[in-house]
């Protein structure tokens, strides 16, 4: 079985979660199975290497399940991504529109290093919203968001589309695309 049935077989589809209308993907089953978490920690370590990082970027807060595992495999420092007023000292800010509301994600600006290498992870690429707000933060400190990667893609919300139009050319890994 390749790896994206192997997750297909795992990650439950709960509906009307967190509101109605939205077919929440329920991703906790996949973390009760270590030899699958590793196959997908190898498949992402693959694409990171080849984006010649330097940084991984988790968003809060289902990117960090993925974000951290995969710091620890490339020896890469790990960055956190987090909503509105959960970082202490100076962080920079970007507002984003959700399939289901708006928010804020900001990062510790002493994380973002001028002409530096990012790659931004996160378990579920929808509208593009929260992954696009982070590599505006990136940019906008100077630094270099190399590549996207993602668990999940829900294609017919167009996201890799909108990164595209604010990161040109960086590449995107989605391990499923449904």
């Amino acid at each position: 079985m390749n790896l994206q049935n192997e997750l297909l077989s795992v990650i439950k589809d709960v509906p009307d979660f967190p509101k109605k209308g939205v077919i929440f993907k329920d991703i906790n089953p996949l973390f009760k199975d270590p030899q699958l978490m590793k196959k997908v920690t190898a498949h992402m370590a693959e694409f990171a290497k080849l984006t010649n990082i330097q940084h991984i970027v988790g968003i809060e807060s289902r990117g960090f399940f993925f974000g951290m595992p995969l710091a620890l495999e490339l020896n890469l420092p790990f960055i956190a991504a987090r909503k509105k007023g959960k970082l202490p000292g100076e962080v920079v800010s970007e507002s984003y529109a959700l399939e289901y509301g708006t928010d804020s994600i900001e990062i510790q600006k002493n994380s973002l290093l001028k002409g530096e290498r990012y790659l931004i992870v996160d378990d579920i690429i929808a509208t593009g919203g929260t992954a696009n707000a982070a590599a505006k933060i990136i940019q906008n400190s100077g630094a270099i968001v190399s590549g996207f990667t993602f668990l999940i893609e829900l294609t017919f919300l167009n996201g890799c589309e909108t990164l595209l139009k604010t990161t040109p050319h960086v590449q995107i890994q989605s391990l499923i695309k449904v």
